[in-house]
């Protein structure tokens, strides 16, 4: 027989499924606007790249915890997480990749002027 006070064990398991459940949902919602801004405009220039490679690394890492526990609001949380963070990758590797070149090209513009002004030019 329990004491009066003291509540069921599947209660206290429901209220962390809603409360889960419930944060899961914020947070997501906390970053769709970041995500479409970042689809619709696919500029992710403020965004660091080696960042969204270590969070990356860090989610798949993560993913070996998040998967060995039962399914539940974790679960949607965390793989909201990979594919939210996998697309910004991308997209900073796509804008990467069409600055770089640019920034090659115009370095030796750079260093002729700066020696031309050096020369009195």
């Amino acid at each position: 027989m329990r004491p009066s006070g003291v509540r069921p064990y599947r209660f206290r398991m429901d209220i962390a499924i809603i409360a889960g459940t419930v944060s899961t949902v914020v947070f997501a919602v906390s970053n769709l606007p970041m995500l479409r801004k970042a689809l619709r405009t696919r500029d992710v220039s403020s965004y660091s790249l080696s960042s969204l490679v270590m969070i990356n690394a860090a989610n798949v890492v993560y993913s070996l915890y998040v998967f060995t526990l039962p399914i539940g609001p974790i679960w949607a949380l965390h793989t909201f997480y990979l594919v939210s963070c996998a697309i910004m990758l991308v997209l900073c590797l796509r804008q990467h990749r069409t600055v770089t070149p640019h920034i090659i090209s115009s370095r030796p513009v750079r260093r002729h002027i700066r020696a031309g002004r050096a020369a009195g030019a």
